[in-house]
């Protein structure tokens, strides 16, 4: 199931905030009061060429243009996955939290981006659109299982954030549904292993937590039409 979020053009700076507990209620742009950790996710008509490994400076560039179905990358052997336009999730290390690995999606290895091991449960992700109206993106969580295969087969959320960028006041929205889970259909005779570590029996869907270990390779599947920015907001749910 995909749900579409219409988010609006605003103008306004940017800024990234330290982690902490957000207060209740909410500022006027929809967001939860409180501190935050912001990732910019920024869509560029050309691919950039510098190496951004370790390049920390909480944006990631994709291609404006570009990006695959996630749909279509439901079964296929993980080795043979395009890293384009693709967000690489790793757990962060005891001690450390956000942090952008590498900052250029736009590449044949993609972007990496470290959260907490703990995100799906500890925190909430919130999402809005800026740029140019008419710009639009579908953002996807997926991960590969090798349960059942040496190459491994990937296995996209059924759930989809879709953002569609209108004119007007630009409103953030709950997105942790989508980023931060995975739910996907199992059926327990074409993939026994998978199905007996999620403890599946039949044909039955599942919603799993980033870095569940029944899965690997976790990352984000960014299918951009015309996007120029999208921010990500991440509270701690304390």
């Amino acid at each position: 199931m995909t749900r579409t979020i219409l988010l609006a053009l605003v103008f306004g700076c940017l800024a990234v905030v330290p982690a902490s507990g957000a207060s209740a209620g909410t500022t006027g742009n929809g967001a939860p009061n409180g501190s935050h950790y912001t990732l910019n996710i920024i869509g560029v008509p050309h691919d950039k060429t510098a190496d951004m490994t370790g390049n920390t400076g909480g944006r990631i560039f994709v291609q404006l243009n570009g990006g695959q179905d996630a749909v279509s990358l439901n079964g296929k052997p993980s080795n043979q996955l395009l890293k384009v336009n693709t967000i690489g999730l790793v757990p962060a290390p005891a001690g450390e939290s956000f942090s952008v690995l590498d900052a250029n999606a736009t590449d044949a290895d993609g972007a990496l981006f470290q959260l907490p091991a703990n995100v799906s449960t500890a925190w909430t992700v919130w999402a809005r659109a800026l740029g140019t109206p008419g710009g639009s993106a579908i953002q996807t969580t997926c991960a590969s299982s090798f349960l059942d295969a040496v190459d491994g087969v990937i296995y996209c959320s059924d759930q989809s954030a879709i953002y569609v960028l209108t004119t007007g006041k630009s409103l953030f929205s709950d997105v942790s549904a989508d980023l931060l889970f995975l739910t996907t259909t199992v059926d327990s005779s074409l993939s026994p292993n998978l199905a007996a570590c999620l403890g599946v029996t039949g044909v039955q869907s599942v919603t799993v937590s980033l870095f569940n270990s029944c899965f690997e390779n976790y990352f984000w599947n960014y299918d951009n039409h015309g996007l120029k920015l999208l921010q990500l907001r991440f509270y701690s749910a304390a």
